[in-house]
């Protein structure tokens, strides 16, 4: 069984899913809260609850995706800067779906959030592996390893 478990997490898709989905976990939490018990009857309450959202997801996921994903070093602010450049572009895609789907479609907030979370959560994974914590054939201080998690021996 712990042998599975290594081989399974090798994978770097897996290890981003379970990072993304203790992160996304967290973010929704946070995300409810706010909205059910600090901005109830608060016009676009929602709103204000996840931006105050996103700011806890990305500190949070900043360290673990950098730290258990992506497996990377060096350039932190650099990285930073292309982690919040990802997630801005995600935010803009919630702040432009949400809406739509709460004021439009009379989807409730709560579920409204989990349809959105679809699409930004591929729209993360693809731009903080290129973009975020990419980083360039060979270069031998980025700990960096392939889609599946084995090292890459040209890094």
């Amino acid at each position: 069984m712990r042998r599975l478990a290594i081989t399974v997490l090798r994978d770097q898709r897996i290890r981003f899913l379970i990072v993304g989905g203790i992160n996304t976990l967290v973010g929704y939490l946070v995300y409810a809260a706010l909205t059910v018990w600090v901005f109830p009857d608060v016009r676009f309450g929602y709103l204000i609850s996840l931006a105050l959202s996103y700011v806890v997801a990305i500190g949070l996921a900043f360290v673990l995706y950098r730290r258990f994903v992506f497996r990377v070093h060096g350039n932190v602010l650099q990285d930073l800067l292309r982690f919040v450049t990802v997630y801005l572009v995600a935010i803009t895609i919630n702040a432009i779906a949400l809406p739509l789907l709460v004021e439009v479609l009379s989807v409730p907030p709560l579920l409204a959030q989990l349809i959105v979370l679809v699409g930004t959560t591929l729209l993360s994974f693809f731009g903080h592996r290129s973009f975020s914590f990419g980083r360039p054939a060979g270069t031998a201080a980025t700990g960096a390893t392939g889609a599946t998690g084995v090292p890459d021996p040209s890094a």
